[in-house]
């Protein structure tokens, strides 16, 4: 595990995100995705004394620095655990209804620049890639005994790699003669497999790769999706939602979301009448995702691909 000292995020449009979270200084606001604590930070600078923050992170790594940084404001509690258990989280603490929740799916800049994660594809380390180290399966678990449909299916729904069953079919070939235990050995298969014309264009021939398998040791998708409604249940009238999305697999489980709290029947075409049961329960705040500005872009790189949206809760 990484030390806390030091450990170094750059939140993603932060000011555009708190500007349009933040509603009523007074209230409980919740922080699923703690990270570096720079949104949680800056919301505290924001909140007036009698104002809370629901910190939430499943890496220990994140708790243990935001606790330096921020454990010592009165108006913080820091909880360890999946952003599933938003309800159990806030029904154990006694607290009915929150102001607003953030999402920011981003995975942390610690957990990709250190090469013990395992989710990296330019440091070589360990093939590991669990948020919460102390999850059972990890990325050489799922690589070394997932059969070659399995993986090929991972790799083309959560990566959408064109090139999916080829790398199975090379990651197999490999795994027969030892299993294979290191970042940097599956990147060496993943560009054995690709076309090197396919490899000349485009991001990092592992970049989709390493995003499916992190999506399916940290079944984030699923996850996620689950969270949401959860999130939903617990702001109470006119509490504001507010996800930083940065790929499109997540970006369509929200906007499904959004579309379906906005009351848009979701019945299969030609059903003589309604039975999904549609009703409005949010309000958009944001018509179009916000887009970190170009500035933004050049001083992390990483910001390129995030989405912002903010929902309010209509009822």
């Amino acid at each position: 595990m990484c030390n806390s000292i030091g450990f170094h995020h750059i939140s993603v449009m932060p000011e555009e995100t708190l500007s349009k979270l933040l509603h009523d200084p007074r209230g409980i606001y919740v922080d699923c995705t703690l990270g570096g604590g720079g949104h949680a930070g800056r919301l505290l600078e924001r909140l007036a004394p009698e104002g809370r923050l629901i910190g939430i992170d499943q890496d220990a790594t994140a708790i243990a620095h935001v606790r330096q940084t921020l454990g010592h404001d009165g108006r913080v509690t820091l909880v360890q655990s999946n952003f599933a258990n938003i309800s159990e989280i806030l029904r154990e603490r006694d607290i009915n209804k929150v102001q607003g929740i953030l999402f920011d799916l981003g995975v942390s800049s610690p957990q990709l620049d250190e090469a013990e994660r395992g989710f990296s594809y330019t440091h070589d380390g360990v093939l590991d890639m669990r948020m919460n180290q102390g999850s059972e399966v990890s990325a050489a678990d799922i690589l070394n005994s997932a059969d070659v449909k399995e993986l090929t299916r991972i790799f083309r729904e959560y990566g959408e790699e064109r090139w999916s069953a080829r790398i199975a079919h090379f990651i197999d070939k490999r795994r027969r003669q030892s299993p294979i235990t290191t970042t940097g050995e599956l990147v060496e298969i993943i560009k054995a497999a690709i076309p090197a014309a396919a490899r000349r264009q485009g991001p990092h021939p592992a970049k989709r790769i390493f995003q499916a398998l992190r999506i399916q040791v940290n079944r984030e998708l699923d996850v996620f999706a689950a969270a949401l409604d959860q999130a939903l249940e617990c702001l109470g009238a006119q509490g504001r939602l507010a996800v930083i999305t940065f790929h499109s697999l997540e970006e369509k489980i929200l906007t499904d979301k959004i579309r379906t709290w906005l009351g848009r029947c979701t019945c299969p075409p030609g059903f003589p009448e309604c039975r999904c049961g549609a009703c409005q329960r949010v309000e958009v705040v944001t018509r179009k995702p916000v887009l970190p500005s170009a500035a933004e872009i050049q001083g992390n790189p990483r910001a390129r691909s995030a989405k912002l949206r903010v929902v309010q809760r209509s009822e």
